[in-house]
């Protein structure tokens, strides 16, 4: 597959990863997230949207440089980048369509798990892909501490 098409997929991916659980937080954060207990360090719903667009687009192209390279550890890393995907998937309907913060933090820490894992295993293979990962590491190093935070208050 040319690389061009690569990128084009490894674009997508995560950014229908990210529409999907958008369209199960939206009718939550209209309604079910106003009522409960927020952090003060919550930020307010717009930042989101951004955020994430930016870090899928950046874990995008970590994907397509791995997905290009002729590494012996590819097909490990592309299939733990797949896993933490899915769990990334995961984490809205849970937190968001089951209104359950205690289901979003059983999906979000092995999420973090996976992504410090993804970083690791990408260094070798390319390690501009690494450095792509650590600002979705840490967004989800602060949306873990929210998700705790919302646990807590409620």
């Amino acid at each position: 597959m040319k690389n061009i098409f690569k990128l084009i997929i490894s674009i997508i991916i995560p950014q229908v990863v990210g529409g999907l659980g958008a369209l199960v937080t939206i009718s939550s954060v209209q309604s079910w997230y106003q009522t409960i207990n927020k952090p003060f360090f919550t930020p307010p719903s717009w930042v989101f949207g951004p955020a994430w667009t930016t870090l899928y687009l950046l874990i995008g192209i970590a994907l397509f440089l791995i997905w290009k390279s002729n590494h012996p550890m590819k097909k490990t890393a592309l299939w733990l980048f797949g896993f933490q995907m899915f769990l990334n998937g995961i984490w809205s309907p849970a937190f968001f369509g089951l209104e359950s913060p205690i289901l979003g933090l059983l999906v979000i820490v092995p999420l973090w798990i996976m992504i410090v894992i993804c970083i690791k295993v990408f260094f070798p293979i390319n390690k501009i892909a690494s450095y792509l990962m650590v600002p979705y590491l840490l967004w989800v190093s602060f949306a873990t501490a929210l998700n705790a935070g919302i646990w807590y208050l409620n």
